[in-house]
């Protein structure tokens, strides 16, 4: 049964319009977990040397192990972020004669060919084999050590799983977590609780009686069945159907008919926005955006670096537009198909977002007002990234948006969540946040300051001056894409 499931993965991948873009995604991600093997390897052949060079008087092994507590809490804290419970498509499985739990195995053994599960044997291996050779330690406690590492990394991997699955129906799940995690990391740095300590003693108990490594391992399987019952209890056909009692807020947005033949979309993405868990995640980063300058501008080390200041303006002003735009048109998936069967003009359908970017650029900059407490330079650069990002990025994420090809499933937990995330996504970054850099840098290094943050807004403008002409170039890109982008969205990713 297991290759079963393997190859219907592999068709629905490979059958799949976007696959040709999950592979160049999947190449990207190839060299980033090429370049975190290497420092792995690096670190595990050097770190016995370091550990004997900084702490001479110290058990190397003892020392190590009182490490993994950062580690293991460190890990706990990316997993969560980075790494998803592995999805099969399984609606068409449950009307099938076959088992539920064996779809269930299936979902969780993958699980355990992560990379986040082999990245720690790329140093623990090397730093074991080190540790044998240079400090004469006996091969079979060190194999043991080795051992404990690689169940406790699985431990963390079904812990993941658990905090994942409970905390799915809050907007803001990674605040406990993150919360939790701080709390740890504190009462161990001012040592009121010496949790590294404690785990050091415990894994050399383990290195001294192997035996101990039952416990470990209790604790592994325990956590594995506890992630089987949780999904379990979640597995049936009805309960993606089942009735939802929802209270709906209806808001007055009769100001949006100022904006003309773009007000009904507009109308539409406002309600998209604040009705839906995923979309709603845009409106909550606006906080974090706006204090994101708290981190560089009261810090001595960035005040000469200028350049630093425009990215800052950039990524403030512009928070909403980058969160919200790189996934257009793809928050409408789920009914574009009947959104093109209208009667509608493209040109209005992209007007209305581009309307909306334009208003939250403003409304930021507005709100950001507040850090001319650190001088009136960071008003001016904030006014000349808002410009920027309305006469410029804006038109970059709308153009963009015509080669995205994954639906977004509004319904799914907001924070941090990658679902529906391509190529596409990750490359736009480049120009949205790089190039006004380096077109403010260039006068600024030859010229001064002022020459700088005037190209800026001389950029700026001629976006907005040649708006119509730019969104007739957009609109026929879209209408190009219309039906594969079609094609794409009715399929589940």
């Amino acid at each position: 049964m297991t290759s079963d499931f393997v190859k219907l993965e592999q068709k629905q991948f490979f059958r799949s319009s976007y696959w040709q873009k999950s592979i160049a995604l999947n190449i990207l991600l190839g060299f980033v977990a090429l370049y975190f093997i290497v420092v792995f390897i690096a670190l595990g052949f050097s770190l016995y040397p370091i550990i004997f060079k900084y702490f001479p008087d110290q058990d190397p092994l003892v020392v190590a192990s009182s490490f993994l507590f950062y580690w293991f809490l460190a890990d706990l804290v990316m997993r969560f972020f980075f790494q998803k419970l592995p999805l099969m498509q399984v609606k068409p499985l449950l009307t099938l004669p076959i088992k539920k739990s064996k779809v269930i195995h299936y979902v969780l053994r993958k699980s355990l060919f992560s990379f986040f599960n082999f990245l720690p044997l790329f140093a623990i291996i090397p730093f074991g084999i080190v540790t044998v050779m240079e400090g004469g330690y006996d091969s079979g406690k060190m194999f043991t050590w080795i051992v404990f590492v690689v169940l406790a990394t699985l431990i963390v991997n079904f812990l993941n799983f658990i905090i994942e699955i409970k905390s799915s129906e809050s907007d803001l799940s990674f605040l406990p977590l993150l919360v939790i995690a701080s709390i740890l990391f504190g009462l161990n740095y001012f040592e009121l609780v010496q949790f590294d300590t404690f785990l050091a003693q415990g894994v050399i108990s383990i290195v001294e009686k192997p035996v101990y490594l039952i416990v470990p391992f209790l604790v592994l399987v325990g956590l594995y069945f506890l992630d089987f019952q949780n999904l379990k209890k979640q597995l049936y056909l009805d309960r993606s159907v089942r009735t939802k009692t929802m209270t709906i807020n209806s808001s007055d947005l009769s100001w949006t008919q100022k904006f003309g033949s773009s007000a009904p979309f507009l109308k539409l993405d406002l309600r998209l926005i604040w009705r839906n868990k995923r979309s709603r995640s845009t409106v909550f980063i606006l906080v974090i955006g706006l204090l994101y300058g708290l981190f560089f501008y009261p810090n001595k080390m960035y005040q000469e670096w200028d350049a630093m200041f425009v990215f800052v303006g950039v990524f403030i002003t512009g928070i909403f537009m980058i969160n919200f735009g790189q996934f257009i048109p793809a928050w409408d998936s789920s009914y574009y198909k009947l959104l093109m069967s209208q009667n509608i003009r493209y040109k209005d359908y992209l007007n209305s977002k581009y309307t909306l970017m334009m208003l939250s650029a403003l409304i930021l900059f507005i709100l950001s007002i507040p850090y001319v407490y650190f001088g009136w330079k960071i008003i001016l650069i904030h006014f000349a990234a808002m410009v920027y990002n309305i006469g410029v990025n804006s038109h970059v994420l709308l153009y963009a948006g015509s080669f995205n090809r994954k639906k977004i499933n509004l319904d799914q937990r907001a924070a941090f969540n990658y679902q529906g995330t391509g190529a596409v996504q990750w490359l736009v970054g480049i120009p949205l946040l790089l190039l006004p850099v380096l077109f403010f840098y260039l006068p600024y290094k030859f010229i001064n300051f002022e020459s700088g943050l005037t190209f800026l807004i001389i950029l700026g403008l001629l976006g907005i001056l040649f708006h119509t002409k730019l969104m007739r170039f957009i609109t026929a890109k879209y209408q190009e894409v219309k039906y594969p982008m079609i094609e794409a969205f009715n399929q589940d990713n």
